[in-house]
């Protein structure tokens, strides 16, 4: 079905596509090799494109920001002890505009990260100077979460792996440093204390 996209994206004259994908494409998780086909459709399509593949984002902390800071608590369904390299998801869009209004990136497949490799010990040492409150780092049990299969066998490759790449592609082509993790937790806190 995502393929589909692609093949109508040509027959209606579509010139050029920015794709957002996902970071390591080529891993047998369910979330990621589900974009390697349609990057290779892309490919083979003959369109202008630009392929972004992002690390994870900076912003899925906001949904547990407060029940994190509440609780002391910073859990997620795999080991503290991996590292992964994170992004902000407004340097990835501003990378997808720079592909949508600019030539400079076309054809191109760019692995998108921000500085820094952190396990969640680190996020929760971040979180704890930020707030000046104690936060400790957890493995939530995706058997106790309702975890679907596919996603477990995700986390049980991040227990052991992680998902780390680098800042050096992102920081070519914003022309400037990437946001850091610890600046995008320091706007959650501020957003928080000020509601």
């Amino acid at each position: 079905m995502r393929t589909l996209v692609i093949g109508a994206a040509v027959e209606a004259g579509i010139r050029r596509v920015v794709f957002s994908s996902v970071i390591h494409p080529g891993l047998s998780l369910i979330n990621h090799r589900a974009k390697g086909p349609v990057e290779e459709a892309i490919y083979d399509s003959g369109m202008e494109y630009a392929v972004l593949q992002p690390a994870l984002f900076f912003q899925n902390f906001a949904g547990a920001w407060g029940p994190t800071v509440a609780s002391g608590v910073l859990g997620e369904p795999w080991s503290a002890e991996t590292r992964f390299s994170r992004v902000d998801y407004r340097d990835v869009a501003e990378a997808a505009a720079i592909a949508l209004t600019e030539d400079r990136l076309l054809g191109g497949t760019y692995e998108l990260a921000a500085p820094g490799l952190h396990n969640r010990h680190d996020v929760a040492a971040m979180i704890g100077r930020i707030t000046g409150r104690d936060i400790r780092a957890v493995r939530s049990d995706p058997a106790r979460m309702n975890v679907p299969e596919g996603l477990r066998a995700m986390f049980a490759h991040y227990d052991h792996a992680g998902l780390v790449s680098n800042p050096l592609t992102l920081t070519a082509v914003l022309g400037r440093e990437p946001r850091m993790l610890e600046e995008y937790l320091n706007e959650l806190n501020r957003a928080d204390t000020r509601e």
